[in-house]
């Protein structure tokens, strides 16, 4: 059981963790008495953020159960979808690329 959140690869690093905190959080309070979201916050509620570019996020918004969040420091624009916890996601979740920042320093 585990958390997607799907960030757009144009977000600065340095917001991303904001960002993503929001997002579980936002996707907690929208879904807190599905079954599925009430089993994840009892037990290990795993999360796994990905980065996707701007044609994928669109695709991932038709995907049931999410939220999308905004960002008002970048024009309140979209930049992030949080799925509802389950079991089994769609198979082009496999293919995800785990976000990572692009400036290790």
């Amino acid at each position: 059981m585990k958390m997607y959140i799907v960030v757009k690869d144009n977000v600065p690093d340095k917001l991303v963790p904001v960002i993503t905190a929001h997002a579980s959080l936002a996707c907690y309070k929208k879904y807190e008495t599905n079954e599925n979201m009430i089993k994840w916050i009892n037990g290990i509620f795993k999360k796994v953020v990905c980065v996707v570019n701007e044609t994928e996020f669109g695709s991932f918004k038709n995907d049931e159960n999410n939220i999308v969040l905004t960002e008002s420091s970048l024009d309140n624009k979209e930049v992030c979808i949080a799925f509802c916890p389950r079991e089994e996601y769609p198979k082009k979740f496999k293919f995800l690329k785990m976000w990572s920042p692009q400036n290790m320093q």
